[in-house]
């Protein structure tokens, strides 16, 4: 199969999608798009989603879009059992992170980064920063827990609950807010950024992104 990945790799929702695939030692196409790259309001790409987001993932140029599904296609089809389960109870618990990573951290994440980091400091609205500072903490506290009595989110090893949660954590050390990480998260954080892939897409620059509050 041919797998060509379209996204800028400043997106966190793209770096998801980058993170897994070379975990998965695939052999895949990367083309930078969105942003400052431009090309997601061109018919071509609106042909494979229509809501010119990105990360899209084409498959023999059949498009998967939505970058939680896409991951989930990816463990599916390229996979051992680790990255999502291995039967499915076990599946249930890798998905209901992936689910509480959009419901519950990324509007708490979303708050901070873009209220602080994305806006022009004569912009910033400092309620609304300092309220998505309030609900970052409960997320880390909710993961902090988890944390307690294994090295991953999900269980022993590494799975896409990481993923989905892990692309945030990164950020929120490195955007000069006063975040503090319960310890258990601090070490996860620290197992996360010994893996390769995590530190070339995760831990790239993201600069470009400070005061830019347009996509």
């Amino acid at each position: 199969m041919e797998l060509k990945i379209l996204g800028r790799h400043t997106s966190y929702n793209v770096q998801k999608v980058l993170w897994l695939a070379d975990e998965l030692l695939l052999d895949y196409e990367h083309t930078e798009m969105g942003g400052r790259f431009g090309g997601t309001a061109t018919a071509e790409f609106l042909a494979h989603n229509p809501l010119g987001k990105v990360p899209v993932l084409l498959v023999d140029n059949k498009p998967i879009v939505e970058s939680n599904t896409i991951i989930r296609y990816l463990a599916d089809q390229y996979a051992t059992n680790q990255w999502i389960g291995t039967h499915p109870f076990e599946r249930t618990t890798v998905n209901r992170w992936l689910d509480w990573s959009i419901d519950a951290l990324e509007p708490a994440f979303v708050q901070v980064f873009w209220g602080f980091y994305r806006q022009p400091p004569d912009q910033r609205d400092w309620a609304n920063i300092n309220n998505g500072c309030e609900n970052t903490l409960k997320c880390l506290d909710v993961l902090a827990s988890q944390l307690k009595e294994q090295p991953f989110v999900a269980n022993e090893n590494i799975t896409l609950a990481d993923i989905a949660t892990g692309v945030f954590i990164h950020r929120l050390k490195h955007i000069d807010l006063d975040i503090p990480f319960p310890q258990q998260v601090e070490a996860w954080y620290k197992r996360l950024t010994e893996r390769p892939a995590y530190e070339r897409w995760v831990m790239s620059d993201f600069s470009e992104l400070a005061g830019r509050n347009n996509y």
